[in-house]
């Protein structure tokens, strides 16, 4: 039994090197990336995810073209092709009458279409595969080493305007009235999330990538009441999900990205049956 177990959940992370920078590379992403889903959902700004995870890819494609597989290249291009993107939906949706959501799926979809495009000239379905999933697996040193260092300075970042940027959700009245109701720290942390869907993109994939952040993030919402505890069972249920979604994309021979994404996605369902059974219950309590 302990042998069964042993081949089952260590030796696949003890005995192959690619499995350790794979997991090095899930577990750093997992402390970040559902901190920045939780600060998400309250900024009610999910959709804006969704927008910036595909609106990365040109920037993502031009650096392909330029630099290769070359992650710092990577940052440099989805970041500014993320801003560029969020601006323009902004703008447009200030500007016209057009709701936001719509402003976002068009350029967000676009976006999408583009860096197909310019990934497929470049280099052909093989590479539009990698960036559209990742490969975890292939992780090497110096792309964990950006990863960890991304996420270093993204938790810093964060740590740093994070009072402001939760009192901006809950009292933006009250921020105002102490001059402190700039966009400035929403720029700042649209900015963290580009850099952490970047860093995400080589393990997860463009299209995987805000899985880590919003799954683990609205099953905490779900699961917890106070920002502290939320902040907490959203890291703790990525971490699970990214070592369990590993081994199990290792034993099955499955997508690895994927795979951790459907592990968080079990969690998510799990509660959402649990809430609709404790509703249930105490509706047929009720009518007792």
């Amino acid at each position: 039994m302990i042998d069964m177990l042993n081949s089952l959940f260590i030796s696949p992370i003890t005995d192959y090197i690619f499995m350790q920078r794979a997991l090095s590379a899930c577990i750093v992403l997992s402390i970040i990336c559902p901190i920045l889903g939780v600060v998400l959902l309250l900024k009610r700004m999910s959709l804006m995810g969704e927008a910036l995870s595909h609106g990365i890819l040109p920037g993502i494609a031009i650096a392909f073209f330029i630099w290769g597989i070359w992650l710092p290249g990577f940052t440099i291009g989805g970041i500014i092709a993320g801003l560029i993107i969020a601006g323009l939906s902004v703008f447009v949706s200030q500007k016209t009458n057009l709701p936001q959501d719509a402003s976002f799926s068009g350029f967000y979809l676009m976006a999408l279409a583009l860096g197909v495009l310019l990934v497929s000239k470049a280099g052909g379905a093989m590479n539009i595969m990698h960036l559209l999933f990742g490969s975890v697996l292939g992780v090497n040193m110096p792309t964990l080493l950006t990863i960890a260092a991304l996420s270093l300075l993204s938790g810093i970042m964060l740590r740093i305007i994070f009072r402001p940027l939760v009192y901006q959700c809950f009292d933006p009245l009250f921020m105002q009235s102490v001059g402190c109701g700039s966009n400035r720290y929403t720029v700042i942390f649209v900015a963290l999330v580009v850099i952490n869907l970047v860093s995400a993109c080589q393990a997860l994939g463009t299209l995987m990538a805000l899985g880590l952040m919003m799954i683990p993030a609205i099953t905490a919402r779900l699961l917890c009441q106070n920002l502290k505890n939320t902040l907490i069972v959203s890291v703790i249920i990525s971490l699970i999900s990214s070592y369990f979604g590993l081994l199990i994309s290792y034993h099955v021979a499955l997508p690895t990205g994927p795979t951790i994404i459907l592990a968080t996605s079990f969690f998510y369902c799990v509660t959402l049956i649990l809430r609709f059974i404790n509703i249930q219950t105490i509706k047929y309590s009720c009518k007792q």
